[in-house]
C-alpha cells in the first residue's frame, strides 16, 4: 500500500468550547488524549496541525510532532491540504484524519479508512458511518447523516432525516439510517484540488465541507465503521461524559 499518513487537526477557536483541544480530560489536555490513541497505531508519520501558539508548546511538551498551519481555513480538509504542501508529500499519499476532539476513537478505524481508500481506486475521499440507534438522533440537526449508492459512494451528507420515509417517518430502521462518523482519509493530491475548489451552496447551507467535494464531483467512499466510537466532543456535557469513560478504562 503506498505511503499512509496521520494527522491531527487542532485549533483553539470553538465556538461552543473554546480552547477545546487544551480543556482537560482526567488531567491531561483532550490534544494529548487524542494524540496517545493515535501513537498506538503503527503509522509511521503522526502530525499535529494547529494554528495556535498554545496548542503548539503543549503538544512538544508531551513528544508530538507540530506544523503550524494558518488561521484562516475554513475546514480542517483546507488545513490539512497546508500541511500536504509543507511536507511535499506525494499525490499519491494517504492522508488520515483524525479530529483533535475525538478522544476515543478506535484506532480499527483509523486503519478502515486507509484501506478503504487504497481499495477504492475511483475514491478521492474514505469516510465511514454507523447506524443510528438512537430514534431522536434522527431528527437531531447535531447528527449528520449520510446516504450511498450500491456501491458504497456517498450520495448526500445532511443534518436532515436522510433518507426520508414518506409513508412514516417513524418506521425508519436502523439500517436504512447512518450517521456519518467524522473520520477521513484522503489522497494527497485530491487535497491540494479541494482547497482550490469554490465553496457551494449546499456546504454554505448545511456547514458541511464534503458537501463541496460532492459538488464538484468527488467521489466519496463510505463503509460500515468495524468499531463504534464514543461521541466526540463539542460541549462541556460532551467533556464531563468523556472523562466518565476515560476514567473507568
Amino acid at each position: 500500500m503506498q505511503k499512509t499518513v496521520l494527522v491531527i487537526p487542532a485549533r483553539f477557536g470553538s465556538t461552543r468550547l473554546p480552547g477545546k483541544p487544551l480543556r482537560l480530560i482526567a488531567g491531561k489536555p483532550m490534544i494529548q488524549h487524542v494524540y496517545e490513541r493515535a501513537i498506538s497505531s503503527n503509522f509511521n508519520t503522526l502530525i499535529i496541525a494547529t494554528d495556535d501558539e498554545k496548542i503548539r508548546r503543549c503538544c512538544l511538551d508531551f513528544g508530538a510532532s507540530v506544523c503550524m498551519t494558518s488561521i484562516h481555513h475554513a475546514t480542517g480538509s483546507d488545513r490539512l491540504a497546508e500541511v500536504v504542501k509543507i511536507y511535499n508529500w506525494s499525490d499519491d499519499t494517504i492522508v488520515v484524519n483524525l479530529q483533535g476532539d475525538e478522544p476515543l476513537t478506535p484506532v480499527e478505524n483509523l486503519y478502515q479508512v486507509a484501506n478503504n481508500l487504497a481499495n477504492h481506486p475511483k475514491a478521492s475521499i474514505a469516510t465511514l458511518a454507523t447506524p443510528l440507534l438512537n430514534p431522536k438522533a434522527i431528527t437531531d440537526p447535531n447528527v449528520v447523516k449520510v446516504v450511498m449508492d450500491k456501491n458504497g459512494m456517498a450520495l448526500y451528507f445532511s443534518r436532515a432525516p436522510i433518507p426520508f420515509q414518506r409513508d412514516d417517518n417513524k418506521t425508519l430502521t436502523n439500517k436504512q439510517a447512518l450517521r456519518h462518523i467524522g473520520i477521513y482519509a484522503y489522497r494527497a493530491g485530491y487535497l491540494k484540488t479541494f482547497s482550490s475548489l469554490e465553496t457551494c451552496s449546499l456546504e454554505a447551507l448545511e456547514k458541511l465541507e464534503q458537501l463541496r467535494a460532492l459538488w464538484h464531483g468527488a467521489c466519496i467512499h463510505v463503509d460500515i465503521a468495524t468499531k463504534i466510537p464514543a461521541h466526540g466532543v463539542d460541549t462541556e456535557e460532551d467533556l464531563q461524559a468523556i472523562e466518565k469513560i476515560i476514567l473507568a478504562q
